[in-house]
């Protein structure tokens, strides 16, 4: 049985003209927490998209939990898209019941340490909520469940900077007691450079570089001088 939780092979995939995944070829080692790194427009959301099965592949081959995508791994994956939203009339409680009542693995008991912990008042109405923290209610959703993968697609896009530290700082608690594999997209940095253990640089829908977080450190310095040098020349090799 492969030690991998997730499996590109020459994956590629067009929308028109446009090529969002270019021969696209990774190999994600279980039990880690992975950065997937790079511009916007680069591929990442693409392929989160291709882990749950929304998008499929115009060729290659992937696979997840050691499987094709479909129905069946999803039951084991907590996927938080970009521009996740919520009902604006429900209230954070009413979103935690929702995922209790459907989502596979779910502890409200956690859920409700989350929402005290990310000071989320239970009884608030999303849709007066700031950006921020209708984030972090999506975010308990996902994190609240016994799954085996964590997927979080730029789960810090628009948040203000109060929000992301609260964010940044709940899931470094939370990933440190936890055995779960987790997959976070990001072009943020700084924030976020001490929660990987393993990375993924994509540039142009390609990984240009896979491996531990402190091998690519010792090679080339911190994750914010390997994004700046993802424009250079001696990427594209």
């Amino acid at each position: 049985m492969s030690t991998n939780i997730v499996e590109c092979h020459q994956i590629t995939k067009h929308y028109g003209k446009k090529k969002a995944l270019d021969q696209f070829e990774i190999a994600i080692p279980s039990g880690r927490i992975t950065g997937i790194l790079g511009p916007n427009g680069c591929g990442k959301s693409t392929f989160f998209r291709m882990l749950t099965g929304l998008v499929r592949p115009d060729a290659g081959h992937i696979e997840v939990l050691g499987k094709a995508p479909s129905w069946q791994t999803n039951q084991d994956i907590a996927y938080l898209p970009d521009r996740a939203r919520w009902y604006p009339n429900h209230t954070a409680r009413a979103a935690l019941e929702w995922g209790n009542s459907f989502l596979p693995g779910f502890s409200m008991e956690r859920a409700i340490q989350l929402t005290d912990y990310m000071d989320i008042d239970l009884d608030a109405k999303v849709g007066g909520m700031s950006r921020g923290q209708e984030a972090r209610i999506m975010l308990i959703l996902c994190l609240a469940r016994d799954v085996q993968m964590i997927v979080l697609d730029e789960p810090f896009t628009g948040i203000d900077v109060i929000s992301r530290e609260t964010i940044v700082a709940s899931l470094i608690d939370y990933l440190e007691e936890s055995e779960q594999s987790v997959l976070i997209s990001t072009h943020d940095i700084q924030e976020v450079e001490g929660l990987f253990d393993y990375t993924v640089m994509m540039k142009e829908g390609r990984a240009i570089w896979t491996g531990s977080t402190e091998n690519l450190r010792a090679e080339y310095g911190s994750l914010r001088d390997v994004f700046r040098k993802m424009y250079m020349k001696e990427w594209n090799k």
